[in-house]
């Protein structure tokens, strides 16, 4: 798969069965429809997709940002707002095929979450611990 930011093709990265495409050029990475989800769903965080839920039903963000193209239907997406302070723009795919978060906002997105979860088990711990890990930015 090509990134819709650098170009540049992507690697195939696996946890707990969810394959998920990752850009080591520039740490972007993009869940296909449903892989967000699940990954909540492996970490015991099903009360946080009503939030996903809502992603794509949000309107249109307005930035500065280039609208970048779903490298599934080569389509452009539509920049949505997620998160809290400090607000995080996200492109998603307007046909449902997925979503994209630039290098560190899956990352930030985690955190917020994370936040929001409060007390997690050993099993939440470890996938924030993996989410954060893979997909920081450097720097």
């Amino acid at each position: 798969m090509i990134c819709p930011t650098c170009k540049s093709d992507m690697i195939v990265v696996e946890h707990n069965k969810i394959e998920l495409d990752y850009c080591t050029n520039c740490r972007g990475v993009w869940f296909d429809s449903g892989e967000l989800e699940l990954l909540l769903e492996s970490a015991g965080l099903e009360g946080l997709e009503p939030l996903l839920a809502n992603l794509a039903g949000s309107t249109e963000a307005r930035s500065a940002e280039k609208k970048r193209k779903c490298p599934i239907c080569l389509k452009k997406m539509k920049k949505i707002v997620a998160g809290q302070e400090p607000a995080i723009i996200l492109d998603i795919c307007r046909q449902g095929d997925g979503l994209w978060f630039d290098g560190g906002e899956l990352a930030q997105l985690v955190g917020q979450m994370a936040g929001e979860a409060g007390e997690k088990t050993t099993p939440q711990q470890e996938i924030f611990a993996f989410l954060q890990e893979v997909f920081k930015t450097e720097g």
